[in-house]
């Protein structure tokens, strides 16, 4: 009896199968385990946030400084520890054009569903801080071709992510958006918009999936997943909440622990070995390594 083989189903395709029954909503993973937490909760998808990486692994600001080995490897990490599909930060594409090529191939390799490029100028700038300097439209279509070429799965998402309208205005980000779009972008990610009808308006003027960043504290609205689905945005993003969730207990436990000199207060509030265990199925692995040593 000959056994049938599943059909690979790319993870760019697995993305596409999630926007095409509704809208994407990616929580931000800093490591592979907060990964496997976000697919333990149920969500279809994970975003690995350039400010994640750079500020969680590498204890660095959200300023390009950051190589593409590191945010690749690390991509891989999450990507490969969850079944579900992965977008990634590929920040200004480490470069020019010629770089872009091999951070596709970079990124590809590391089994995301695809990647946003932004059209900041280096030393880049979080998205919602002031500072930002723009690359010309051109400049940022010849990196969107140079991306759509060099990917080898065609289902692999080439994402735009415009930077402008902190810059130049609403008016701007928009032509921008287009500019792109007929560069090959397959979906647009209007940065820092700050008001529901600014969305609104985005959404209206650009015809490709949007995605919509959801970050805390910046200059954007916090609006719910219907909202915007209803607006038009397929793809939504919380880069940075399990980052600053983590962080408010791990300085709120540091301070208790510094002054009682025990955790003992905190049991009820940690993640117990056996929910840690179960996350990350060390029981199926035991399981695994006995068979083995049977055959």
């Amino acid at each position: 009896m000959i056994e049938r083989q599943e059909q690979f189903v790319s993870p760019g395709r697995r993305l596409r199968e999630v926007i095409d029954n509704g809208v994407a909503v990616l929580p931000g993973a800093f490591n592979a385990l907060s990964a496997m937490a976000i697919a333990r909760a149920g969500f279809e998808g994970v975003y690995i946030s350039g400010a994640g990486l750079s500020n969680a692994v590498a204890g660095l600001p959200d300023v390009g400084l950051m190589t593409l080995t590191e945010a690749a490897t690390h991509a891989g990490y999450i990507a490969s520890a969850v079944d579900c599909p992965t977008l990634a930060d590929a920040d200004t594409g480490f470069g020019e054009a010629i770089n872009v090529t091999r951070t596709v191939e970079a990124f590809e390799r590391a089994g995301v569903a695809g990647i946003h490029l932004e059209d900041q100028r280096l030393p880049k700038r979080c998205g919602h801080l002031a500072g930002k300097e723009l690359i010309e439209p051109e400049a940022m279509a010849e990196k969107i071709r140079a991306a759509v070429a060099a990917r080898s799965d065609p289902e692999f998402w080439i994402i735009a992510r415009v930077d402008s309208r902190a810059v130049n205005g609403l008016d701007d980000a928009i032509e921008r958006a287009k500019r792109y779009v007929d560069a090959g972008a397959g979906a647009v990610f209007p940065e820092a918009l700050e008001s529901e009808a600014e969305f609104e308006r985005f959404a209206g003027a650009v015809h490709v999936p949007l995605l919509a960043n959801m970050t805390e504290f910046g200059k954007s609205p916090l609006l719910g997943v219907a909202a915007l689905r209803q607006m038009g945005y397929r793809m939504v993003i919380f880069p940075m909440s399990l980052v600053r969730v983590s962080m408010h207990a791990t300085e709120a436990f540091l301070a208790e622990l510094r002054g009682t000199g025990t955790q003992a207060g905190w049991l009820e509030r940690m993640q117990t070995r056996r929910a840690l265990y179960d996350l990350l199925d060390y029981d199926g692995l035991v399981a695994r390594d006995a068979q083995q040593r049977r055959t």
